[in-house]
């Protein structure tokens, strides 16, 4: 197996020790950072026309620019050099051929309090394996195409930049070019490779894809064309969803029940967006020298790694107000499910309008507590003084056990659980500005209110009367400001009918 060549070392050799052909790491983000209808490429300050699922630097939101991404105080994705944003559209379950209901999918990992990822592929891939260049900062772009609903020609994009793989560990996985219409008892793994090649001069074009190119004669190695000379590290996205928690409800064995959120029955028009984040001189110096073919991150000693709990908690609140999972009448915007083969442009539409992000926390300012932040919990505990259960839990009773008990912190967990002290026994969990955190559990007794999550407090502190000040969670493009999101008036927007996202 290659091993990995550095510092002057590599230099010295570099004309002797081509990068091996295999060479690659695989970034699992096991975290997503946010699900609703955002996209900065395509709607940039607007609400976008249907749902995607976002992974990386929490900098991303409705307008999001490389120095937005590089200040991002956490990621979603484990490369703690990397705050690059990646997001694909969200799948959902039909409940019948004429679309009465629709369902989210589950991503793999989601459950237990925690939100599922996606897979990011970098390869050194090329005809001159020695000579790929990172993306430079300002880098943006764009593969597949979401009204897409049949095959195209295999060496055209999207081709075969785009499938799926019905993954069955027993009987063996399958590849395909759309969703299969069979069971996969391990999930469904949505694909999607970039194009690689770049004309060197712009970081991004008006399609997002007229300034980059895929290989001549594939999607995914070979020569670059004349008008994209400069090849860049390749990039390829992997979501896998839990269709398997569906399959005794298709409906219709001969079709699968299945649909992406801009109404794509297909699979054809699944697509994936890219937004640079990356420290470029990292990025620079591990496409040349991190070239194991392992594809561990841990391979690479450039790079430093977040926990996965810190994935976990580094979440964006959704700041679009409409439902996008459990039970819906119709998937969220205008997308009708369509089979193809016909081309499936996105319609115009009306839409709420972005609002203040969603807080998940509970207004006690009136009662002299004020909250701090999203927490981490653990052994030993963060609040050691009281502690007081109820399987009625609310944010309230909370407050008054620790205020009665003379405690001026409190912090609520998994639902039902509240903890009181006098300061934090732990220091360095207490709620860092910027990260949002895991704290997504409705209390035991007010399914309104949030109380904390696993391993993961809703911390108050008290206040003196009229110097309380709630600490609001704000996102790139909402304009937040100091009132929750339920106070913020709703308006009306009409999406250009030549917007397609």
């Amino acid at each position: 197996m290659p091993g990995f060549t550095f510092g002057a070392a590599s230099i010295a050799l570099a004309a002797l020790q081509a990068v091996p052909a295999s060479a690659f790491w695989r970034m699992g983000c096991p975290g997503r950072l946010t699900l609703e209808r955002i996209d900065p490429l395509f709607a940039p300050g607007s609400v976008s026309g249907h749902v995607h699922t976002v992974s990386g630097g929490s900098g991303f939101g409705f307008d999001t620019d490389y120095d937005q991404l590089r200040s991002s105080a956490c990621s979603s994705c484990p490369i703690k050099q990397d705050l690059s944003a990646y997001w694909t559209p969200k799948l959902y379950y039909m409940s019948d051929a004429e679309g009465s209901s629709f369902e989210d999918v589950p991503q793999s990992g989601e459950g237990g309090g925690n939100t599922g990822g996606m897979t990011v592929y970098y390869l050194q891939r090329g005809e001159d394996l020695n000579n790929i260049t990172a993306f430079p900062e300002g880098f943006r772009m764009f593969a597949g195409d979401p009204g897409q609903r049949s095959k195209t020609d295999k060496y055209e994009a999207p081709g075969e930049a785009v499938s799926f793989v019905c993954l069955d560990y027993a009987a063996g996985s399958s590849r395909h070019l759309s969703i299969p219409n069979k069971r996969c008892p391990q999930g469904l793994r949505a694909q999607v490779f970039f194009p690689a090649c770049w004309d060197g001069v712009n970081v991004d074009s008006p399609d997002h894809k007229s300034h980059m190119s895929y290989p001549i004669g594939n999607y995914d190695n070979g020569p670059c064309p004349a008008s994209h000379p400069v090849r860049l590290i390749s990039i390829f996205y992997e979501v896998i969803y839990s269709v398997d928690g569906f399959d005794n409800r298709w409906w219709d064995e001969n079709q699968h029940p299945f649909v992406f959120a801009q109404g794509d029955r297909t699979g054809f028009g699944f697509h994936g967006d890219f937004i640079n984040g990356w420290d470029v001189d990292v990025l620079q110096k591990a496409t040349d020298e991190c070239t194991n073919d392992s594809g561990n991150v841990e391979d690479c000693p450039l790079f430093d790694l977040y926990s996965g709990d810190e994935c976990q908690a580094c979440r964006l609140p959704p700041s679009v107000d409409e439902p996008i999972t459990g039970k819906l009448d119709s998937l969220p915007g205008c997308n009708p499910p369509t089979n193809g083969p016909d081309y499936a442009p996105q319609q115009p539409c009306n839409t709420p309008a972005i609002s203040t992000p969603e807080q998940q926390f509970t207004d006690m300012t009136d009662k002299g507590w004020e909250y701090v932040g999203c927490g981490k919990d653990g052994g030993p505990r963060t609040f050691q003084g009281g502690v007081y259960f109820d399987g009625e839990m609310t944010v309230a009773k909370c407050m008054d056990y620790c205020a009665k008990e003379g405690y001026s912190y409190a912090g609520l967990e998994y639902a039902s659980q509240c903890y009181c002290d006098v300061d934090y026994q732990v220091p360095d969990r207490a709620p860092v500005e910027g990260i949002f955190g895991r704290c997504a559990m409705n209390c035991g007794g007010d399914s309104s209110e949030v109380c904390g999550g696993p391993n993961a407090l809703s911390i108050y502190r008290a206040c003196d009367d009229g110097a309380c000040n709630n600490n609001m969670f704000t996102v790139n493009g909402t304009g937040s400001n100091n009132r929750p999101r339920a106070l913020q008036s709703r308006s009306e927007m009409i999406l250009p009918e030549r917007s397609f996202v």
